[in-house]
C-alpha cells in the first residue's frame, strides 16, 4: 500500500464513522423527544411522568453534547495526524537531545497530557452544564482540580514506567517484540485489577464497611449460598460528587471487594439491594470479568502483531503526518488510528454487553426475586434519569445494557 491510499482510506473511514455517530445521535434525539409526553406502558404507574420528562430532557442533553464532542474529536484527531501535530511534537522533543527511549517516552506521556487537557473544557462543561442542570452534579470547583491533579500523578506514576518498558521491548526483542509487548500489557492489565481497589480507589473516595444489621445479615447470606468470598462489603461516599446511583465488585483473587454507592443504599430497600448485587454476582458466576479479559487477550495480540508489521511499513507513518519513522511514533499512530477502523465492530461488543446484562438478570433471578430486581432497576432508571424510550438502532449499536423494556420484560418473565 503507498502512502496517498492509505491516507485516503484513513480519512474515508474516519469521515463514514463520523457521519454514522452524526446520524445516529440525530435518530435517538429525535425517537426520545418523540416519546418525551408519555410513560411506555410497563412503568405507568411507577415511574412519573415528570421524571420521565426528566429523563428524556436529559438524555437529549447529552446526545446534542456528544454529537458536538464527536465532531471535535473528529476535527482533533486530523490535526493531531494528517495535520502535523504529532510530527511538531515529535520534531519538539528530537531537538532535546536526549537518547531514543527518553525520547519516546517524553513524547507518548506528552501526547497523551496535551490531549488530556484539550477534552478538559468537555469535561467541564458535561459537570459543571449539564450534570448540574440535572441535578447530578455534587463535585465542588476544588475537587474537580484536586481529582485532575490525583489522576495525572498516577498517569504518570504508571504511565511512565509502562511506556519507557514497552519502547525498551520494542527495540530490543526484535521481530517478535510484541509478544514481550503483549505479555507486558496484559500483566498490568491484571495488576490495575488488582490495584484499583486497594491502592488506587481510596485515594478518591472513602469506603467504609457496611453496618451490621439485616442487610449486612442478608447479604452475608446471598453471598453464602452463591459460594462467593471477598475482602468484604464497603460503602463509597460517591454522594461528594455525583447523586447517580450503583453498585459493583471490584478485584479479583483475595482482593475482590463489593462497593455501594451511599446513594443507592439510601434509595433501595433491603431486598432490592440483596438482588441488585445478586445481578453482579451473576457477572462473576457467569465468568464474564474472565472471557472480557479473555477477549482483551486475544485482541490486543492481534492488535500488536498488527503493529508489528506496520512499524516496517513508511507509508504509515507518511500518510499520518509523520516526517520521521520511529517505535514511539508508530505506537501512538496506531493507538490513535486503531479506533476508528475497528468502529464499526462497536455493535458486535454490545450485543455480547446485554447477552452478559441478561446472563446476569437470570442468575439474579434464580437467587433472589425477580420482582426485587425488576423494582430497584425501575428506581435506577428514576433516579438516574435514564431513558426508558432509546433509539433502537442508537441502542443497538451502543449501548452495554438492553434497554428497559425489554430487561424488564425479561424479568417479569422470569418472576
Amino acid at each position: 500500500m503507498d502512502t496517498e491510499t492509505f491516507r485516503l482510506l484513513f480519512l474515508v473511514v474516519l469521515g463514514l464513522m463520523l457521519a454514522t455517530q452524526l446520524w445516529l445521535a440525530s435518530r435517538q434525539l429525535h425517537y426520545v423527544v418523540a416519546h418525551r409526553a408519555r410513560v411506555p406502558g410497563a412503568f405507568r404507574g411507577k415511574v412519573p411522568l415528570k421524571a420521565h420528562r426528566r429523563a428524556a430532557d436529559y438524555t437529549a442533553a447529552r446526545t446534542r453534547f456528544r454529537r458536538v464532542d464527536a465532531v471535535i474529536g473528529a476535527i482533533l484527531l486530523l490535526g493531531w495526524t494528517v495535520g502535523g501535530g504529532l510530527d511538531l511534537l515529535d520534531q519538539l522533543v528530537r531537538s532535546a537531545g536526549f537518547g531514543p527511549l527518553a525520547t519516546g517516552t517524553l513524547f507518548l506521556v506528552g501526547t497523551i497530557l496535551l490531549m488530556g487537557i484539550l477534552e478538559l473544557p468537555g469535561s467541564i462543561y458535561e459537570t459543571f452544564v449539564i450534570e448540574q442542570r440535572f441535578g447530578f452534579n455534587k463535585t465542588t470547583p476544588g475537587l474537580f482540580v484536586a481529582d485532575l491533579l490525583r489522576n495525572a500523578l498516577i498517569a504518570l506514576a504508571f504511565g511512565v514506567p509502562l511506556a519507557l518498558t514497552a519502547l525498551w521491548l520494542m527495540g530490543r526483542m526484535g521481530t517478535y517484540w510484541w509478544i514481550y509487548v503483549w505479555l507486558l500489557w496484559m500483566g498490568f492489565t491484571l495488576f490495575m485489577v488488582w490495584a484499583y481497589p486497594t491502592l488506587i480507589a481510596p485515594l478518591f473516595n472513602r469506603f467504609r464497611p457496611l453496618k451490621a444489621g439485616p442487610m449486612r445479615t442478608r447479604i452475608q447470606h446471598l453471598l453464602k449460598r452463591t459460594g462467593f468470598k471477598s475482602r468484604g462489603i464497603f460503602v463509597v461516599d460517591s454522594s461528594r460528587r455525583t447523586t447517580h446511583g450503583n453498585a459493583y465488585f471490584t478485584g479479583f483473587g483475595r482482593a475482590k471487594r463489593i462497593v455501594f454507592f451511599d446513594s443507592l443504599l439510601a434509595t433501595l430497600r433491603a431486598g432490592e439491594v440483596e438482588a441488585v448485587l445478586a445481578h453482579e454476582l451473576g457477572h462473576f458466576k457467569r465468568h464474564h470479568i474472565a472471557k472480557r479479559l479473555a477477549v482483551l487477550a486475544v485482541t490486543s495480540l492481534a492488535g500488536l502483531a498488527l503493529l508489528g508489521w506496520l512499524l516496517e511499513q513508511p507509508w504509515f507513518y507518511a500518510a499520518l503526518g509523520m516526517r520521521e519513522p520511529s517505535t514511539h511514533a508508530a505506537l501512538m499512530l496506531f493507538m490513535l488510528v486503531t479506533p476508528v477502523f475497528t468502529f464499526f465492530a462497536q455493535p458486535l461488543y454490545a450485543r455480547a454487553s446485554r447477552a452478559h446484562e441478561f446472563e446476569a438478570d437470570e442468575f439474579a433471578a434464580e437467587q433472589t426475586s425477580a420482582r426485587s430486581l425488576v423494582s430497584a432497576l425501575i428506581k435506577l432508571y428514576r433516579d438516574n434519569a435514564s431513558t426508558l424510550t432509546p433509539d433502537p438502532l442508537h441502542s443497538a449499536f451502543y449501548d452495554s445494557h438492553p434497554p428497559a423494556p425489554l430487561r424488564v420484560a425479561r424479568l417479569l418473565r422470569h418472576a
